[in-house]
């Protein structure tokens, strides 16, 4: 199937890490115009060469997705390179997981700044371009603790949550400018090797860590009997992004191997 992304212009934010690298490459093997928002430029510009080799025309442009500034200077060398935005993923994501009454009060703010604040940033400063040309795709990445909950993880829930619910207010209020609005709800999702991620990563050594006999037990959790990979995470988003989705708006798509049933 053609998703008709070639030659459209893609933002993905954090996309030097993880999930947000395999989407900035699944959208690069489509011929898209792949811009890496990341604050980690050595990083992002090592996966715009791993994208470039996929076909597509990428860059990365150091970004501070909690920083206002900075997202609206991203946004507007973007629209200087393609003269256009397509395409929003709002994937940056972080957590350190504690329990709610252990947590310093620094984790919580870093959480809303970085799951939620980076959304709100991200969206306002795409959608002048987008309303103007009538023709839009935003996808933001949640999670499933913002949907069931999640142990440990009670503020970044709370911000997932926050996700979801923001993107159905703006499908609700976009959609008259042919923009569709959804989110893609992962549940864990480990890099495939630690050359996936950078040092400002959730997932980089000294940050979220599992040992094998863990990873084996949490497996079991999930109706699939495995965890996700980040791939699967790149194709929901790509799918969901495309005109392939045309009439697929203010959804949220749990793509976690059976683990959150709605």
């Amino acid at each position: 199937m053609d998703l008709g992304l070639r030659g459209k212009t893609v933002i993905v934010t954090g996309g030097g890490s993880n999930i947000g690298r395999a989407i900035a490459l699944a959208f690069a093997k489509e011929g898209a115009n792949v811009v890496i928002a990341e604050i980690d430029e050595k990083q992002g510009q090592k996966v715009a060469t791993e994208a470039k080799a996929q076909g597509g025309s990428a860059i990365a442009i150091e970004t501070d997705v909690t920083d206002n500034e900075s997202v609206q200077a991203m946004v507007k060398k973007t629209l200087d390179l393609f003269g256009e935005i397509d395409v929003l993923v709002n994937n940056v994501g972080w957590t350190y997981d504690r329990l709610f009454i252990e947590k310093p009060r620094e984790e919580w703010e870093k959480e809303i700044k970085l799951n939620f604040w980076s959304m709100i940033n991200c969206t306002r400063a795409v959608l002048d371009n987008m309303i103007e040309r009538q023709y839009g795709r935003i996808v933001s990445i949640s999670s499933d603790a913002g949907r069931i909950g999640g142990f440990r993880e009670a503020v970044y829930g709370g911000c997932k949550g926050a996700v979801i619910a923001l993107s159905k207010s703006l499908a609700r209020e976009l959609g008259r400018y042919g923009i569709n609005v959804n989110v893609v709800s992962p549940s864990t999702t480990i890099p495939e090797s630690s050359e996936h991620v950078g040092p400002e990563s959730m997932w980089a050594p000294g940050g979220l860590e599992f040992t094998p006999e863990i990873l084996e037990k949490m497996a079991k959790t999930y109706p699939l009997r495995r965890l996700g990979n980040p791939e699967d995470i790149a194709n929901a988003v790509v799918f969901l992004a495309s005109d392939a989705a045309a009439w697929i708006t203010g959804q949220t798509l749990s793509v976690d191997g059976g683990y959150a049933m709605m």
